[in-house]
C-alpha cells in the first residue's frame, strides 16, 4: 500500500509504498493488552522487601506472664499485631516479568502501527534531521507538521534530536530498534522517517 510522505517541515513530499503485513493487519486489542501489560511488568524493579515476624530482631523471651496481668497473652514482641513486630504477609523481592514469545511481539506492533495508519496517527516524513540539539528547532518544525504531541521515530534517535526532545513532555524520541507497544500508544501522532520505516519492515515482516 501507499503512504502520503512528508518532509519534516510539513512539506508534501509524494508517497511511499510500505508493506502490508506490517501496516495493514487487522486490530488486535486482546494481544495489544497483553504485549503492553508485558512490558509494563517487565519495567517493575521488584526489590520491595519486608520482614516477617521470625527475620524481625529480638523477641527471645517471653515479654510478661501468661497470667495475672490483665494484658492478652503474648508470646513474643515480634508478633505482627505489635508495634515493631513483623509483617503478617511480607513482601519479598520478585520478577515480575512475563513470558512474551517474540512472534506475538512483533504481531502486536503491527497491529498497533496498522491502527495508527487507519487513523491517521501515523506520519511518515523523508528524514528527521536537526542541525543543531536545540528545543526550539524541533517545536518549530512540529509546529510546522500542525503536531504538538508526538513520538519521533529515527533510523537513529541520539544526538541532536535526543538532547532537543529529552525535556519535552509531548514530544519524545526513539530509534526504530527500541520500539515499544507503550510509547507507541502513548501519543496522540507517531512521526516515523522513512529509514526507520524500512527497518521496521525488515524487523517484522
Amino acid at each position: 500500500m501507499d503512504l502520503q510522505l512528508q518532509s519534516f517541515d510539513g512539506n508534501k513530499a509524494g508517497s511511499i509504498t510500505v508493506s502490508d503485513a506490517v501496516f495493514d493487519r487487522e486490530y488486535n486489542e486482546s494481544l495489544v493488552h497483553q504485549v503492553v501489560t508485558a512490558y509494563l511488568a517487565a519495567a517493575r524493579s521488584g526489590t520491595h522487601a519486608q520482614k516477617t515476624r521470625s527475620e524481625v530482631s529480638g523477641g527471645g523471651r517471653k515479654p510478661f506472664s501468661q497470667k495475672g496481668s490483665g494484658r492478652a497473652r503474648a508470646g513474643t514482641i515480634r508478633s505482627p499485631l505489635w508495634r515493631s513486630g513483623g509483617t503478617t504477609f511480607a513482601a519479598k523481592p520478585r520478577d515480575y516479568s512475563q513470558k512474551v514469545n517474540r512472534k506475538v511481539y512483533r504481531n502486536a506492533i503491527c497491529s498497533i502501527l496498522s491502527e495508527l495508519r487507519r487513523n491517521d496517527s501515523l506520519v511518515v516524513v523523508d528524514k528527521v534531521e536537526l542541525a543543531s540539539p536545540k528545543t526550539k528547532d524541533l517545536l518549530a518544525k512540529t509546529k510546522a507538521m500542525g503536531i504538538n504531541n508526538a513520538l519521533i521515530v529515527s533510523e537513529n534517535a541520539a544526538g541532536n534530536l535526543a538532547l532537543a526532545s529529552r525535556n519535552l513532555y509531548d514530544l519524545a524520541a526513539t530509534d526504530a530498534a527500541h520500539l515499544n507497544p507503550v510509547a507507541l500508544l502513548r501519543f496522540d501522532k507517531v512521526v516515523m522517517s522513512e529509514d526507520s520505516v524500512r527497518k521496521l519492515e525488515e524487523s517484522l515482516a
